[in-house]
């Protein structure tokens, strides 16, 4: 997108991120913020992550940006994780909203990078903490995630984290998403 970041979405995400504390990120707290700006800019191409703002896990902006784009060296959702992103002004509200408890509907497609990989996460259940044997666990690789607007029918499309091609994750909550890998999975 090369609208700007809105104010409004990118103060809500400050905000949230100003109020969390991850006492399990003391490691990463020492890390300069040139190492935290370049694994957060590792998480999408360098046309999208050069020009975005990059944000640290406890709402410190680390860089301004001027594309519209927000890049975090880690996923702020999961205390300790250091798989980063890059969102779109949608997903940047959806991660707000999301970690704030509130309801989340998009009115457009939004779109976020994870070129590092993310963390083991529970295929259907957003709340599950306690990886089982259930098969609905999965660490995905490099990746694209989409959100779309409510309104659109995921009908047909699979919620198997380990058929080939994209799936939907979260499908059965307001917080679903498509999963679109581009890369080999983490081990």
């Amino acid at each position: 997108m090369n609208s700007p970041l809105s104010s409004r979405c990118l103060q809500a995400l400050l905000t949230l991120l100003v109020g969390v504390t991850f006492s399990s990120i003391a490691l990463a707290e020492d890390e300069s913020a040139a190492t935290k700006i370049a694994r957060a800019e590792s998480a999408a191409p360098a046309s999208i992550s050069a020009g975005a703002t990059i944000v640290d896990a406890d709402g410190t902006v680390l860089r301004e940006g001027s594309n519209g784009w927000t890049c975090l060296p880690g996923v702020p959702l999961i205390p300790g994780d250091d798989h980063p992103m890059c969102n779109d002004a949608t997903w940047t509200a959806w991660l707000a909203a999301t970690a704030a408890g509130e309801e989340f509907s998009a009115d457009t497609v939004g779109y976020s990078y994870m070129l590092q990989g993310d963390a083991m996460v529970h295929n259907h259940d957003p709340s599950a903490s306690q990886p089982d044997d259930s098969g609905h666990w999965v660490q995905e690789g490099p990746h694209l995630m989409l959100l779309l607007p409510a309104n659109v029918s995921l009908t047909g499309m699979s919620d198997d984290p380990n058929a080939p091609g994209p799936y939907v994750m979260w499908g059965g909550t307001p917080m679903r998403h498509i999963m679109v890998p581009v890369g080999p999975r983490e081990k």
